[in-house]
């Protein structure tokens, strides 16, 4: 399949703009950079790989080519018959081999080439609180928290509680974790995005003596953290700050000191909090940015809500009303609602193998932005 003119103009671009990283990544300046250095290291290893797919996909056309011309060849040679179907059936079967690696690669080229949201790169605020079903349900939080957390070390990114308010038996009625992705090509937010919405579990709770099946539910929220250029400007006399005791494992310190902070944006209501840190300097900064990433959410909502009115997306708006998955025990099943995705490895899954549900998520993401742009170009 040959690529399309607008494809292969988006692919010279690409190669010119490798030609610049390139010479950008050997500047001794940048080097020096090290924020800046890491920015154009990521965005070199993304155009590297659509550019690696772009020489693979010339080099079997050129394949191509030269076995459609061993196949005219053979036809019309006054070799002996037995060689020349020999040659045939080879030109033929590279023939049907090129073709369809072509194809596999121009999907792969239009999926690459397709535009990407720049919070993905950013570190997640990861937000899960207890929903219907009482302490079930908190429990349920701690194994979502836990679930996100082993993930997260398969990945190699740094995990932390920010805040947490524990239940009686041990769960969670609200955690808030960071997670920090940003050395890999792609980070926590962009892979975790789709995880916002409500999730279900059915299972025989630790509280429940006859053995009967309940449904509880949780809901996460997944907020990018703001980029220090582009965060929301915050004005200081629209804030209350209080401090408390942290609250959980810590010994004295907890005990002794307020080293936990609240922050009150007044003008929206927005609560952050942060109790994590040993200092009450470092709970307010991280406290602050949950803050700004939450202000921005919430602006990013009432955005999604209007376009909403017209459009409604396969993978959903990520509001936390959406049921978004089911996680029943009894059948070690998983159902992902908004791709009719199931798997029966719940045990993996909650261990942290989440790579197969993020990775379906983020192929019908790929597919409903290419119906969308072959719509708008009347294709």
């Amino acid at each position: 399949m040959q690529l399309a003119p607008a494809l292969a103009s988006s692919l010279d671009r690409l190669a010119r703009r490798l030609q610049e990283l390139d010479a950008a990544l050997a500047d001794p300046a940048i080097a020096a950079d090290n924020r800046r250095y890491r920015e154009l290291s990521r965005e070199h290893a993304e155009v590297s790989e659509v550019c690696a797919l772009a020489r693979r996909h010339a080099q079997r056309e050129d394949d191509l080519a030269t076995a459609r011309e061993m196949l005219e060849d053979a036809r019309g040679s006054a070799q002996d018959a037995a060689q020349n179907a020999e040659l045939r059936a080879m030109a033929q079967e590279e023939i049907a081999q090129a073709e369809a690696e072509l194809d596999a690669l121009v999907a792969q080229l239009q999926t690459a080439l397709l535009p990407r949201d720049p919070d993905d790169a950013r570190p997640a605020f990861l937000e899960i609180r207890a929903g219907t079903g009482g302490d079930e349900s908190a429990l349920f939080a701690a194994d979502l928290a836990r679930m996100y957390s082993r993930y997260a070390e398969r990945q190699g990114w740094r995990c932390e509680i920010l805040s947490a308010s524990e239940s009686d038996l041990g769960g969670y009625k609200e955690v808030v974790l960071r997670l920090d992705g940003s050395d890999a090509a792609q980070g926590a937010y962009g892979r975790l995005k789709f995880e916002s919405g409500g999730h279900r579990v059915q299972r025989v709770p630790a509280t429940e003596s006859q053995g009967r099946i309940h449904t509880s539910a949780c809901t996460v929220a997944v907020l990018p953290e703001a980029d220090e250029a582009q965060a929301v400007q915050l004005n200081p006399a629209d804030l209350r700050i209080d401090t408390f005791r942290a609250s959980g494992a810590g010994g004295q310190h907890i005990n002794k000191t307020d080293s936990a902070v609240r922050v009150v944006h007044l003008p929206t209501g927005i609560v952050a909090e942060c109790q994590d840190g040993r200092s009450q300097h470092s709970n307010k900064a991280r406290a602050l940015q949950v803050l700004q990433a939450r202000i921005q959410e919430k602006e990013r909502s009432e955005r999604a809500a209007k376009e909403a009115a017209t459009r409604k997306g396969l993978i959903g708006s990520g509001d936390r009303s959406d049921r978004i998955r089911t996680y029943n025990f009894p059948q070690g099943r998983l159902t992902d609602h908004r791709i009719n995705l199931t798997l029966y490895k719940l045990g993996q899954v909650m261990e942290g193998e989440l790579d197969d549900v993020i990775a379906a998520l983020l192929s019908a993401q790929a597919a409903e932005q290419l119906a969308e742009l072959e719509a708008a170009s009347g294709v």
